[in-house]
């Protein structure tokens, strides 16, 4: 069975970029294998379903900044499409995006299923072939033509080939890859939460902080936004984000570490300390573990009392220097003890992959075999929660697409 284009995987990176190469070129014979029974099982359940379609940012070089690994190459691939340019393409076809105030950005219609069915109706316009079930195996270079060999046996023939496989923690996953002399920096996991070992705050699950600093002790690594107590530890947005820029450290470290959360966000030892004396004073005859404080959910603030050793009868000028100092340092730098993670599923996200100095920065064609492409996140490339993720399937698709649509033969 003979194609023009092959593109290897049906997810998001894989649907994309067979849409834009026979859109751009009509009349390319393109086909998609997927190795399981389903297609765009990602797009299906990000966002909780609503699909996460790309972020609003319009920046190239703001863009790139949410991408711990793949930022350098971002940066240009960006300028020529981005967010704008996701947005514009997704319009055309009939599908409008809203952004929310975070900056995440879905179809109004918050479905998932919209965007399924968008990709569905250009595949079926565009007379694009889709293969449930194929597994390749290798992939052989035969006269001007390239082989794709599939796990049941069957053969397929191409002009060009664009691998979208995807991420997966399993790095035999890549071995067809790396048997075409390909080196794949280690497949570790990246957006995960955090797992308390002592679970002193299991019971407040369902309480979050919306302005937070998360640190992991020791190190440089550092977030900062909304926090989520749950019943197996901390999440969030500032968590998980933290995760993908320590994804390396966390995993050499066997996800054992102890993470720092200053639930006041930026504020100082210092000011923080001239306030709580000054209550003493302006609150003198509140109980401490009554009173607001900084906003903070009730049950944290009783809580951090308890672990402060303040008494529930406690007021504010009765309130002890070593309580005080207690309180801070609980108010700033309390500790998780973290031992494992807990990792979305079907919306894993892969720190490794390809290394991106083996691909062509301008055509995301390889440089070890002509006529083979890369997008997605089979590459070294992973951003943030927040859209960024498929954002950068977009434009590696894109960009695979043109430099395919765009070769004579």
């Amino acid at each position: 069975m003979q194609f023009d284009l092959i593109v290897v995987g049906g997810g998001a990176a894989g649907f994309f970029g067979a849409i834009q190469a026979t859109e751009m070129k009509p009349g390319l014979k393109t086909l998609i294998l997927e190795k399981t029974n389903k297609i765009l099982s990602k797009v299906r359940v990000s966002g909780g379903g609503r699909c996460n379609v790309t972020h609003h940012c319009y920046n190239p070089f703001e863009l790139a900044r949410h991408y711990p690994r793949g930022e350098k190459s971002l940066k240009n691939l960006f300028k020529a499409y981005h967010a704008e340019h996701t947005v514009k393409w997704f319009a055309s076809k009939n599908v409008v995006l809203k952004a929310e105030n975070d900056g995440r950005m879905f179809p109004v219609t918050d479905s998932s299923e919209t965007i399924i069915k968008c990709f569905m109706t250009e595949a079926q316009r565009l007379k694009i072939k889709i293969e449930l079930g194929r597994a390749v195996i290798r992939i052989e270079q035969r006269a001007e033509k390239l082989s794709l060999v599939c796990a049941d046996g069957v053969v397929y023939e191409a002009t060009k080939v664009l691998l979208a496989t995807g991420g997966s923690p399993n790095r035999q996953s890549y071995s067809f890859i790396s048997a075409l002399s390909h080196t794949i920096q280690e497949p570790i996991p990246s957006l995960f939460t955090f797992n308390d070992l002592e679970k002193k705050f299991k019971d407040l699950m369902g309480v979050s902080v919306s302005n937070a600093e998360v640190k992991i002790a020791g190190t440089k690594f550092m977030q900062r936004g909304p926090v989520l107590i749950t019943h197996w530890g901390l999440s969030g947005p500032a968590v998980i984000k933290l995760s993908a820029w320590a994804a390396a450290y966390l995993h050499q470290v066997n996800y054992e570490f102890t993470a720092m959360v200053n639930w006041l966000d930026q504020m100082k030892e210092d000011e923080l300390r001239r306030i709580l004396t000054a209550y003493k004073t302006i609150r003198g005859k509140q109980k401490v573990i009554t009173g607001s404080l900084f906003s903070l959910p009730q049950r944290l603030i009783e809580r951090l009392c308890a672990i402060s050793e303040i008494d529930e009868s406690t007021i504010w000028a009765e309130l002890s220097k070593k309580e005080i100092n207690r309180l801070i340092e609980f108010l700033i730098r309390c500790p998780f003890q973290i031992k494992g993670k807990t990792t979305f599923k079907e919306e894993f996200v892969t720190c490794g992959g390809v290394d991106l100095g083996e691909v062509n920065p301008s055509t995301m064609e390889s440089q070890k075999m002509a006529n083979i492409f890369f997008a997605g996140e089979v590459l070294n490339i992973d951003g943030e929660t927040g859209g960024f993720n498929f954002q950068s399937a977009w434009t590696t698709a894109f960009i695979a697409a043109k430099a395919i649509a765009s070769s004579p033969a």
